[in-house]
């Protein structure tokens, strides 16, 4: 997810949950994490080990 629209959706999302400085500051950081691991599935795809040379085919 682009950083900007995690901050945006973080930043609503602390609003309407906070109560008061500290808690909300508390939920912004806890959903600006949460939404970070949603891209992590793309990467799990990837495989560990890339050659070095490209296949040819003839």
């Amino acid at each position: 997810m682009n950083n900007f629209f995690r901050t945006i959706i973080a930043g609503w999302g602390a609003k309407k949950l906070g109560g008061g400085c500290l808690s909300t500051i508390i939920i912004f950081a806890l959903i600006y994490m949460m939404l970070g691991k949603c891209n992590n599935g793309t990467r799990a795809a990837e495989p560990k080990f890339k050659s070095e040379k490209p296949l040819v085919l003839k």
